[in-house]
């Protein structure tokens, strides 16, 4: 079955007004390699004016899960979608370790971005003592449970598999590693939203790079990329889409 890869860009908490030049040259490969969708999620205070570029599809990091209120510091939905949002990250580990999310309130964001017309990037992943500890498969499973929303469709959901200890070291799991979680992902998902999730994409993430994109998008039910580090620059992220496009 077959569905259009997804190589999305993580910033986190970097990036300026002025690097936002390097849209113009991603924004290039993504048109020389239609067969792939591309973003890029810079910071909120980035989105608005990548967005007006009018070139690539931006995304956010996080949401709030309500439309409004008394939430200082904080982003709905809707707020997103004015901006020129089409897509948003949530779930991120450092957002579940750093900021103590659960995933019921992963869910609540996902569902939140969903209503709002988003696509919801789900990020799921073991740390590396639970990887020792042999429950790697258990913990994506569970958080999977905990954070897709019910009934969601693959036209609003992607998950992003991203093993904690593989984010920003420069390691990554082996490619077996990869297709056993990443199966265990499409199968757990068919539980949860039955034949649906057949469309749904399943996004490897953690240390990506361009040495190593081709041998991961190769792998089964990998359906692109969550890429961090390496899409803060055109030239290191455009091979990446490139592989994406191949593989």
């Amino acid at each position: 079955m077959t569905r259009r890869k997804l190589v999305a860009g993580n910033w986190k908490m970097n990036g300026s007004l002025a690097q936002l030049a390097e849209l113009d040259a991603i924004a290039a490969a993504a048109r020389t390699n239609p067969e792939v969708d591309v973003a890029i999620c810079p910071p909120f205070t980035l989105v608005a004016p990548a967005a007006a570029r009018g070139n690539l599809s931006i995304g956010a990091q996080d949401v709030h899960p309500n439309d409004k209120g008394a939430h200082t510091g904080d982003v709905s939905a809707a707020m997103l979608k004015e901006a020129g949002a089409s897509l948003v990250i949530v779930g991120h580990s450092e957002r579940r370790t750093d900021h103590a999310e659960t995933s019921a309130l992963v869910r609540a964001k996902a569902e939140a971005a969903i209503g709002a017309g988003l696509i919801a990037i789900v990020c799921i992943g073991e740390t590396e003592e639970e990887r020792l500890a042999g429950r790697a498969v258990q913990v994506v499973e569970e958080q999977l449970n905990g954070s897709i929303p019910p009934g969601a469709t693959a036209e609003r959901l992607v998950v992003a598999y991203e093993p904690v200890w593989a984010i920003g070291t420069g390691r990554t799991p082996t490619v077996q590693d990869v297709a056993e979680i990443h199966a265990a992902i499409r199968a757990k998902l068919r539980g949860l939203l039955g034949d649906a999730a057949d469309q749904v994409r399943i996004l490897y993430g953690g240390s990506v790079k361009a040495s190593n994109a081709a041998e991961l998008m190769a792998v089964p039910d990998v359906d692109g990329a969550l890429v961090g580090g390496a899409s803060l620059t055109a030239a290191d992220f455009v091979p990446i889409v490139v592989a994406a496009a191949k593989g």
